[in-house]
């Protein structure tokens, strides 16, 4: 851990805040007239997502977390565990599920993740913003029914389910914003 002040912040440094990792994901100093200066942050925590907005002093000291950015492998899973490959080491590590949030549902087998090491322990896993996935299954879209974006629910390789415009069938690739979930464009 590094000291570090308000000062040194930057977009997706990630600091330790109240015995948690937060990483910072929006800054603006302020300074209000003739009153002291604060810098408002939006902080996303590293273990639930969760997103909190936060005030600190001009010029406060922060606990900087160094991490690493590597890149892993997706495997298999065993049990609750999701098991990952190290693309350099080619060490393998079981991870939580609880670990991976939301976007699991779009991970298949051979996906590389992106993941924030501190030291020898993995504190985050980030999963790219946009994945390319095949369509299992869809109903066919009603000729004629094209009133202002209709949408139908797909399956994805995955299992997931997301809504598609009507013109996406079965056999599809489709790009999906792994954030939101959703439909993004049909890749040809």
């Amino acid at each position: 851990m590094a000291n570090a002040t308000t000062a040194d912040f930057r977009n997706g440094m990630v600091i330790r805040y109240n015995n948690d990792l937060w990483t910072i994901t929006e800054f603006h100093h302020v300074s209000p007239g003739n009153w002291r200066a604060f810098v408002r942050t939006r902080l996303k925590n590293l273990k639930n997502g969760r997103v909190i907005e936060q005030r600190f002093r001009a010029g406060e000291d922060v606990d900087e977390v160094r991490v690493e950015h590597q890149n892993w492998q997706f495997l298999y899973i065993d049990g609750d565990d999701y098991v990952f490959m190290n693309t350099e080491t080619f060490d393998q590590q079981p991870i939580p599920k609880e670990m991976l949030g939301d976007a699991i549902k779009f991970l298949k087998e051979q996906d590389v993740v992106e993941m924030l090491v501190d030291g020898e322990n993995i504190i985050a896993v980030q999963l790219p913003n946009f994945l390319e996935l095949a369509v299992e299954s869809a109903e066919p879209g009603v000729r004629g029914d094209t009133a202002n974006n209709v949408t139908k629910p797909a399956t994805l390789e995955t299992g997931a389910v997301v809504n598609v415009p009507l013109f996406v069938n079965p056999g599809d690739r489709i790009r999906i914003d792994t954030r939101t979930g959703q439909y993004v464009e049909r890749v040809k």
